[in-house]
Order: structure tokens, then C-alpha cells, then sequence
């Protein structure tokens, strides 16, 4: 293999690597969300549980996080205005990624 090739898999595997470390944190803070949500709410047990698999649900919708933000508005008018959502949206991030770091 020429040196060229050696880069472009390096590149490819960082790429790679870097798309499934987005893909974990995204998942990872839309969950905390829903927990943030539900609690917001006044859900436990159960109720927590289902509300958390729906925002999840809700991610699927399209590519972003967008849809859950929209889901997050509707559900929490009164509760949460879209300033404070996407506040702790940016803090569920960087609470993802730590996560998702330090388990290896």
C-alpha cells in the first residue's frame, strides 16, 4: 500500500468513527431530554418511561435534532419556553458526550 492509500483509510476510519460518536451523543442527550421532560411533567415510573420512548420515537422523524425540539415546545408549553429547550438541549449534549467518553 502507497502512503496515499494508508491516509485515506486513516481518514475513513476517523470519519467513520466520528459519525458513530455523533450518532451515540445524539441519541444519548435526546434521552436525557426526555427524562429532563418528564420530570418537568410531574411522570414517573412507567409514565417516564413511555414519554422518554416517545421523544426517542419522535427523533426519527427527520435527520437533526429539530423534531425533538418541536415535539419539546408542543409538550412543554407553559412549563418550558424553546429558549430554555434548546438551553438544555446544549447541556444534554455536553452531558452525552462526557458520558458516552468515559465509557471508552
Amino acid at each position: 500500500m502507497t502512503t496515499f492509500d494508508d491516509r485515506e483509510h486513516a481518514f475513513e476510519a476517523k470519519f467513520a468513527h466520528d459519525a458513530d460518536l455523533r450518532f451515540k451523543v445524539e441519541a444519548r442527550s435526546v434521552k436525557i431530554m426526555g427524562h429532563w421532560a418528564a420530570e418537568l411533567l410531574g411522570k414517573t415510573g412507567e409514565a417516564e418511561e413511555a414519554y422518554v420512548s416517545a421523544l426517542i420515537a419522535a427523533d426519527f422523524e427527520e435527520a437533526g435534532q429539530e423534531d425533538v425540539v418541536r415535539k419539546l415546545v408542543g409538550d412543554l408549553a407553559g412549563v418550558a419556553d424553546e429558549a430554555k429547550i434548546r438551553a438544555r438541549l446544549g447541556e444534554a449534549l455536553r452531558e452525552a458526550m462526557k458520558q458516552i467518553t468515559e465509557i471508552g
